[in-house]
């Protein structure tokens, strides 16, 4: 029977058991739409054929209950198939291709996963080369044995993993400012499924450690993030705000490519559709589906930073009210790049679809009634371009080198003769 209590610990055996499960869980929807629809029909052609149309239903019924009993058993032995094999060592997420598959299935249900504890729920760490770095002197030391005092960290976006920087096959941001800065490029992987407060809290203990642990004295910290990845930063910097720690006091600057500071139209509409579809039965199982999408994708609706932002709050509610306003870091410089699909930003469809995922005002942080303090000093809009184009994009390149070099003071007046 699928859901038996083994759980594979390895990558590969836990990947097979949830294709399973899921596989099953599509078939159950599928036929609980199935009988609704016929139920509908058979209902409706009742008053206009009688007791004519009783035979033929039980024909339909029987048929199709059939199917889905042999479906069932089919999935049956499929879940039994994986349940048997052999444990696996091969690390599907330490694979491009794995990364970037494991992105999309954390960014889909990675709350649940890791509630589960499954093997496949990505953990906030360090990554090189798709291999997680053990935030320990040794390993680090190790991984980074150039390392400079201005340090460069990178967090992904929703559905993402640190292979999205290399998008188009091209160098990423961090291994251009190496050369061109000599700043040292951190490459974070989280499971973007889970809140967004929660995956703060885990950034800011990550960056404690590697700011006390890193083999030279950190004397710059720039935090980088592309879409919900400029959020977790906003999170990780107020959680280590509120509990005092060091490392804040040493970011120069945020940047933020893309993100969704005043939340995203399109988890809106997800969410507008499936409380729509929930009242009927025919589209009860779509709403259902659309309602397992994951914590982190529903914390962009208004962009939750806290835990105070969801804990009370009822998930499926017609209305969420707006979270907390955090602040931003007082000492640091706070960088933006948004963009829209047409060319001139200003254009009426560009400002209606923005870069395809997120509005420009929402990536400017531009303050409203509800929401204040989002003033952000510098930034760069960008036409012509969709939401993926800034994950590696050399005019963003130039504009982040630009506000990223050493700043020379200027040399000072002679004296008065």
């Amino acid at each position: 029977m699928i859901g038996s209590p083994t759980a594979r610990t390895d990558e590969l055996g836990a990947l097979a058991q949830l294709g399973v499960t899921e596989l099953r869980s599509a078939v159950s929807g599928l036929g609980a739409m199935h009988r609704s629809v016929a139920g509908t029909v058979f209902g409706a052609l009742r008053p206009v054929l009688g007791s004519a149309i009783d035979s033929p239903r039980m024909v339909h019924d029987a048929v199709t209950d059939g199917a889905y009993l042999s479906m069932d058993a089919l999935l049956d032995t499929a879940w039994s198939a994986a349940d048997a094999m052999p444990a696996s060592t091969f690390a599907v997420s330490q694979t491009p291709h794995g990364a970037v598959a494991l992105g999309v299935l954390n960014g889909l249900i990675g709350d649940d996963l890791d509630a589960a504890d499954s093997p496949l729920a990505a953990r906030m760490s360090i990554r090189s080369a798709g291999r997680p770095i053990p935030v320990r002197p040794a390993a680090i030391a190790d991984e980074f044995s150039d390392a400079r005092g201005h340090v460069v960290v990178f967090l992904h976006g929703l559905m993402e993993s640190e292979q999205a920087w290399t998008i188009g096959g091209r160098p990423s941001y961090g291994h251009r400012l190496s050369g061109d800065i000599s700043a040292s490029e951190v490459q974070i992987r989280y499971n973007s499924g889970r809140h967004i407060s929660q995956n703060g809290l885990d950034l800011a203990d990550l960056l404690a450690d590697l700011v006390l642990l890193w083999p030279v004295p950190v004397s710059r910290l720039t935090l980088i993030g592309h879409s919900m990845g400029g959020l977790v930063i906003r999170s990780a910097c107020h959680h280590a705000t509120e509990r005092g720690d060091w490392w804040p006091r040493l970011v120069t600057e945020t940047v933020c490519l893309g993100t969704p500071h005043l939340g995203a139209p399109l988890e809106r509409g997800v969410h507008v559709l499936s409380s729509m579809l929930q009242p009927l039965s025919a589209t009860r199982p779509i709403s259902n589906l659309l309602r397992r999408r994951s914590a982190g994708v529903r914390d962009l609706f208004h962009g939750n930073l806290t835990a105070a932002d969801w804990a009370e709050q009822d998930r499926d509610a017609w209305q969420h009210p707006p979270g907390a306003d955090v602040p931003l870091l007082s000492t640091a410089r706070h960088l933006f790049v948004t963009a829209t699909m047409t060319r001139n930003p200003a254009h009426p469809f560009g400002r209606l679809i923005g870069d395809g995922l997120v509005l420009a005002p929402s990536g400017r942080g531009e303050p409203t009634r509800s929401r204040l303090g989002l003033r952000f000093s510098d930034g760069l809009d960008l036409g012509g371009a969709h939401h993926f184009t800034l994950l590696n994009n050399d005019d963003i390149y130039t504009w982040l080198l630009a506000q990223l070099r050493p700043r020379r003071a200027l040399p000072s007046a002679p004296p008065d003769p």
